[in-house]
């Protein structure tokens, strides 16, 4: 037996739907057939080429925020990774890295920094198990993968994001040491700025200001518990966007800013927007060669801190799931889902979903391909 997926054969070039065995499922391991995958902000970086350097000539198969049900459970396996009871037909969602568990980051608690975690991405797609990314109709994980029963009462659409741009925020957040009281600027109020601010709520933020360039994703961020929003369109400057950060704080600064939009210039007037002692959180810059000038001194002279954070510690998962169970009626979740496409029509998705040099026209927040 067969099943599709979309290869990506050049930067910026369209996907070819192609068709792949089904692979064995070799002891340990789990076959997921997805039944949702988000387009992410780090799958257009890929397709851009902002990551990479080059393709292999038979291309890549890419997508990482999805869910799903066991197809195939591998010899030994009969729980998910918290114990529960875990058999075909159950919807799951799962870590899609792979964290070694023996290197120095690894033992140290560092999941998120081991160097190795996306091995289970490597190798060509013309041998099994084929299907190594999201954009398909299933999806092959590693022995040893941490996975995890979804509750019922989640649909897929609140799952979807869980694995990648929900974990990324609340691991974020955690590291960046956001405490009740805290004031917390989010610079992008996309998928991950949209979270972040819910989350920050959660975590006990008093105050918190969303900046963006579009006014419907400035009114779904207050619908998600921003307490003021900085239209980019009537602070048209990063002096005039710190000035009124500093008006909100009674001229204090944040104690918290986090980097969600992914483009080098906010970085500055982010740091600036922070009170002596505070914490940047940097989690949206992903494209390797894109610079900023920076004066190291702003940090140096307010004791402030900088934390870069990419992917999460698995720990994340659960904890992101038993959130949205608790607060999936508090906040507008199903609103970030803004498109749906087939799989087939996945180069109509990236069309939608592509907010390079469109970000005054681009109100979309996350595109979707739902696997017929």
């Amino acid at each position: 037996m067969k099943a599709r997926a979309a290869v990506l054969k050049g930067f910026r070039q369209p996907y070819e739907i192609q068709e792949f065995p089904i692979p064995e499922v070799a002891p340990g391991a789990v076959l997921v057939k997805i039944a949702m995958a988000n387009i992410c902000g780090s799958d257009l970086h890929i397709w851009r080429g902002d990551l990479a350097t080059k393709l292999p000539p038979e291309g890549i198969i890419i997508g990482h925020e999805t869910t799903g049900r066991v197809a195939k459970l591998g010899a030994g396996v009969k729980t998910d990774s918290l114990g529960n009871p875990l058999k075909e037909g159950d919807r799951v969602v799962y870590c899609y890295f792979n964290p070694c568990g023996s290197c120095y980051q690894c033992l140290q608690g560092h999941r998120a920094a081991c160097p190795k975690k996306m091995s289970n991405m490597a190798g060509s797609i013309k041998e099994p198990p084929y299907f190594r990314g999201g954009f398909a109709e299933y999806c092959y994980l590693q022995p040893g993968m941490f996975v995890f029963k979804t509750p019922d009462a989640l649909s897929d659409e609140l799952v979807a994001p869980v694995n990648c741009a929900l974990s990324q925020v609340i691991y974020g957040l955690s590291q960046a040491g956001v405490r009740f009281g805290d004031t917390v600027v989010v610079q992008g109020a996309g998928g991950l700025g949209l979270n972040a601010i819910a989350v920050a709520r959660e975590m006990g933020a008093a105050r918190i200001i969303a900046i963006d360039s579009v006014a419907s994703r400035l009114e779904l961020a207050r619908q998600f518990g921003a307490d003021d929003t900085i239209d980019l369109n009537q602070a048209a400057s990063a002096d005039q966007r710190i000035e009124r950060v500093m008006e909100i704080t009674r001229k204090r600064g944040a104690d918290v800013v986090c980097e969600l939009v992914g483009l080098p210039a906010v970085v500055p007037e982010g740091i600036a927007m922070l009170r002596a002692g505070g914490t940047y959180l940097e989690i949206g810059n992903i494209s390797r060669g894109q610079t900023v000038a920076f004066d190291p001194s702003a940090l140096t002279w307010g004791n402030k801190k900088l934390v870069g954070v990419l992917m999460y510690d698995p720990w994340v998962i659960p904890k992101a799931l038993d959130f949205l169970e608790r607060t999936r009626a508090r906040y507008p979740f199903e609103r970030m889902l803004s498109h749906k496409f087939p799989l087939t029509k996945i180069n109509d998705a990236f069309n939608q979903a592509e907010w390079l040099n469109r970000q005054k026209d681009v109100v979309i927040t996350r595109a979707s391909l739902v696997m017929e």
